[in-house]
Formats: structure tokens, C-alpha cells, sequence
């Protein structure tokens, strides 16, 4: 019976060894992809943060020029206000004075529309500038969720 008794205990030792160096592999399989996975998670936050960073960037690059654009505009209407008052005071009749002032007032209006939609289109140029960086990301989560799956 030692025999036997010593086979048995033999026989589950080499079993409970192979089951334990299974479970080794399979924790260090498992750690690997866990630290694979985690890197990726990683880069993939990095580069999230990146283009936040950039569209940042770009945010506030554009809204410098659009306020540097807003001030030249203010100071060029100030000189033609100016230029106006002057021309005003200078009519010699009220007939004149009314030319003037309705020539005035049309020619403000069309620099004002002029202006409003150059600034339309210039912060439409500008959000989609801004997006541009995030909409690549999104194109990268797109692409990968369609190889995952």
C-alpha cells in the first residue's frame, strides 16, 4: 500500500503543480494584457489631451486676431466718425447737411454689414479650427471600436 499511497500523493503533487502553473501563465497572460491594455488606455488619454490642448491653442490664437480685428474696426469707425463730424460742420446749407448725413449714415450701414459678415464667416472658420483636433480624435475612437468589434 505504500505503494500505492506514494503513487497517489506523486500523481497529485505533478496534478496540483501543473494546475498551479497554469494558473501562473494564465495570471501573467492575463497581467500582460492588463498592462497592455492599460498602456493603450494611456496613449489614447495622452493623445485626448493633446488635441483638447491644441483646440485650445487654436481658441485662443483665433479670438487674439478676432479682438486685434475688433479694435483696428473700432478705431477705423472713431476716424471715419471723426472725418464725418468734421464734413458736417462744414456744410453750408441744410440741404448739404442732410446729403452728407444720409451719405453717412448709408455708408455705415454697408461697412456694418460688411463687417458683421466678415466676422460671421471668420468665427465659423474658427469653431471648425477649434473642433478639427477633437473630430480627429472621435475619427480615431471610430476606427478602433470598428477593428474591436
Amino acid at each position: 500500500m505504500a505503494t500505492t499511497a506514494e503513487t497517489v500523493t506523486e500523481t497529485n503533487t505533478a496534478t496540483g503543480a501543473k494546475i498551479f502553473a497554469d494558473m501562473n501563465d494564465r495570471a501573467k497572460g492575463a497581467m500582460e494584457r492588463g498592462t497592455k491594455l492599460f498602456d493603450e488606455a494611456n496613449g489614447f488619454t495622452k493623445g485626448n489631451i493633446e488635441a483638447l490642448v491644441e483646440s485650445g491653442r487654436i481658441a485662443a490664437k483665433g479670438f487674439e486676431a478676432m479682438g486685434q480685428e475688433a479694435v483696428d474696426y473700432a478705431r477705423r469707425s472713431f476716424e471715419t466718425m471723426t472725418s464725418n463730424m468734421r464734413a458736417l460742420a462744414s456744410a453750408k446749407s441744410p440741404t448739404e447737411f442732410a446729403r452728407l448725413q444720409a451719405d453717412f449714415a448709408r455708408a455705415a450701414f454697408d461697412q456694418a454689414v460688411a463687417e458683421t459678415s466678415r466676422s460671421t464667416e471668420a468665427m465659423l472658420k474658427l469653431a471648425g479650427e477649434i473642433v478639427q483636433p477633437i473630430s480627429n480624435r472621435v475619427a480615431v475612437v471610430a476606427d478602433r471600436v470598428k477593428t474591436a468589434a
